[in-house]
């Protein structure tokens, strides 16, 4: 196994984390009810959960 033969200093680090930033986030538009979630994530909508489309799960009274 790999071992590094320095440590590496936390300014070299943050330099090559600066390039992960967080940007906004992709958004989906379900074609069922037209609702705005995000990718492949389960999103609820007048009391049912939906994914891909199609009732996943229904909320209980």
């Amino acid at each position: 196994m790999a071992h590094p033969k320095r440590k590496q200093s936390k300014a070299r680090t943050a330099k090559r984390r600066t390039h992960y930033k967080a940007e906004a986030p992709n958004v989906a538009t379900c074609p069922t009810t037209g609702q705005a979630h995000l990718f492949h994530h389960a999103h609820w909508y007048d009391g049912k959960l939906y994914y891909k489309g199609k009732v996943v799960m229904e909320k209980e009274a």
